[in-house]
């Protein structure tokens, strides 16, 4: 049950009067702000956050329909549309969160989530409290965990690109092309994207960037309360993280960033995506190579070479003839590409690949294939990619020259075929957009900024280890954590008690290890006993993280 007592308390709470004086005061942070991302912006900021202080958060019972369970509560915070006018429109943005658990003497304040993407939505985070999850027991004893949809996203004012059912019907055409007219086909498409994102969202589009949804979170944190932001950033929301605290370095009382986007100017988004591909296929080879050690269960190839051999024979059958009608090699990439990113899809994508090649082909359908019935999960996923390509697009300027995209990435597809054609055609949108672009703020901070816990794998796919090396070298005072040896995505929700005893001590105390810590692998995922291999359920277990705990998937 939520303490009403300690989530209103005197300790944690500030009077609208005093929030609007704290928040309107001239400060260095709305210098740098000013600096960094516009004057008139950062005033904008200001007056937003005062107004929110002074209304706060009217926290009802969630809304049936959106599959919150009591007593997690739910509320909407008022934004404005563009930060340079205040006064202007405003969209709402949903807000939800569950009280802590321990005493009122343990509480710290409000712990404020975001699992990337962009487009991901951080609405389920106080569920790890509902569900015990026992990585965030300590964490939820101080903290409310708050979770927000991001602006665009889900209940917050979301934005849409083309006809959720038209986005998830399948088979689409194979991503790697064969041909210049197969390439002029996927131009086409994109550019149709991008037009239908004007068309049907064209008012959002200007103000779908990072430092407006950073803005978002500075309002957010005076609605709850709060003199300073606690914050939990994974994958994109890394980026949020450092733009954040670019933009409100003495905002910040805790930060922990996991799994971390390379924030240098130039690599935002352009090359960042361009890396992606070089590390997706590290991650894929090892992924390969656990299945063919793990050959006696699986049966698809005893090295990586046959079963690279195997994975390419598959996709050209599909390729031939959808799997069902509906699963070319564009489907299957969209459920094997699962593997290098999570550690905990190791074994259910390998039972399901395992399972066809022993003649269930009606396993891997089923897995793959749209449900054309879920017509609300296939909404969000239509909004989710209409927000990941919004963000993107406006956040940084985009070659408009087809023959560098060409070049690029047919030089990249030679080494690296995994995901790279599949990349380019999802981020090409970029290339004919019809909305502003901006320039990517540059993330630095050297005063004010409490140390940022930064955690990294070695190997991560989706955000490759330089990424937070970049961030550590921005954020002065930082400490970055290191998992050897070990690359699935969202570092913090597996069990490696080297790192877990440091988030916990962090949050709980503020204190970071006098240098930068390098931790060995969390547990490498285990095969099922061949006698046990037939279920394709994801197996469970204390190392694996559940749905909740997932940074989204762009």
């Amino acid at each position: 049950m939520i303490r009403n007592a300690a989530l209103g308390s005197a300790a944690t709470l500030i009077t609208g009067t005093l929030a609007a004086s704290l928040l309107l005061a001239p400060s260095a942070t709305a210098a740098s702000a000013g600096r960094d991302n516009g004057a008139a912006e950062a005033v904008g900021t200001q007056i937003a956050a005062a107004r929110a202080a002074r209304a706060g958060i009217d926290w009802k019972d969630c809304p049936a329909d959106w599959g919150f369970e009591k007593p997690i509560q739910c509320g909407w915070v008022k934004v404005p549309l563009d930060y340079s006018k205040p006064f202007g429109k405003t969209i709402e943005l949903a807000v939800d969160r569950i009280g802590s658990t321990g005493t009122k003497e343990e509480r710290q304040g409000a712990l404020v989530y975001n699992p990337g993407g962009p487009g991901g939505s951080g609405m389920r985070f106080p569920r790890r409290v509902t569900t015990k999850a026992p990585l965030w027991v300590n964490a939820s004893k101080a903290y409310d965990f708050v979770g927000f949809d991001p602006r665009g996203v889900g209940h917050s004012a979301p934005i849409s690109c083309i006809d959720p059912q038209e986005f998830v019907k399948a088979p689409k055409a194979d991503p790697v092309p064969d041909s210049e007219a197969d390439k002029r086909a996927q131009r086409k498409l994109a550019a149709e994207y991008a037009d239908g994102c004007q068309e049907r969202s064209g008012e959002m589009l200007p103000f779908m960037t990072t430092p407006n949804t950073a803005r978002d979170l500075d309002v957010i944190r005076a609605a709850l309360g709060e003199q300073k932001l606690n914050y939990l950033g994974v994958s994109y929301g890394t980026y949020l993280g450092g733009v954040y605290a670019t933009l409100f370095p003495n905002h910040v009382r805790r930060m922990i960033v996991d799994s971390v986007v390379d924030p240098d100017q130039d690599n935002i988004w352009y090359e960042a995506n361009l890396g992606q591909d070089v590390a997706f296929q590290m991650r894929w080879n090892d992924w390969q190579d656990w299945v063919a050690k793990n050959d006696s269960v699986f049966h698809i190839g005893d090295t990586r070479a046959k079963v690279e051999a195997k994975w390419l024979e598959l996709r050209a059958k599909a390729k031939a003839n959808p799997l069902g009608g509906v699963v070319g090699p564009a489907e299957l990439l969209g459920f094997f590409q699962s593997a290098p990113y999570y550690d905990s899809s190791w074994v259910p994508v390998a039972q399901t690949w395992s399972a066809y090649l022993a003649g269930d082909e009606q396993a891997l359908i089923d897995a793959v294939a749209p449900d054309m019935s879920d017509t609300k999960g296939n909404a969000s996923a239509e909004n989710g990619n209409a927000v990941y390509t919004a963000v993107e697009c406006a956040d940084a300027q985009w070659p408009t020259s087809w023959a560098k995209w060409d070049r690029d990435n047919t030089k990249l597809h030679q080494k690296y075929p995994f995901l790279t054609w599949s990349n380019a055609w999802m981020n090409l949108p970029c290339a004919t957009w019809k909305s502003k672009q901006s320039t990517p703020i540059k993330v630095g901070a050297k005063h004010g900024l409490p140390p940022v816990l930064i955690v990294q794998s070695e190997r991560d796919a989706a955000t490759p280890y330089e990424g937070g090396v970049s961030l550590h070298r921005k954020l002065a005072g930082s400490r970055l954590i290191t998992e050897q040896n070990a690359g699935s995505h969202g570092v913090t929700s597996l069990v490696n008690p080297c790192i877990n005893t440091r988030v916990d001590t962090y949050l709980l105390t503020g204190k970071v290890d006098a240098k930068d810590v390098k931790c060995g692998p969390h547990a490498t995922p285990v095969a099922p006993a061949p006698a046990a291999a037939k279920s394709l359920a994801q197996p469970q277990g204390s190392d694996l993280p559940a749905l909740e705990e997932l940074p989204a998937v762009r």
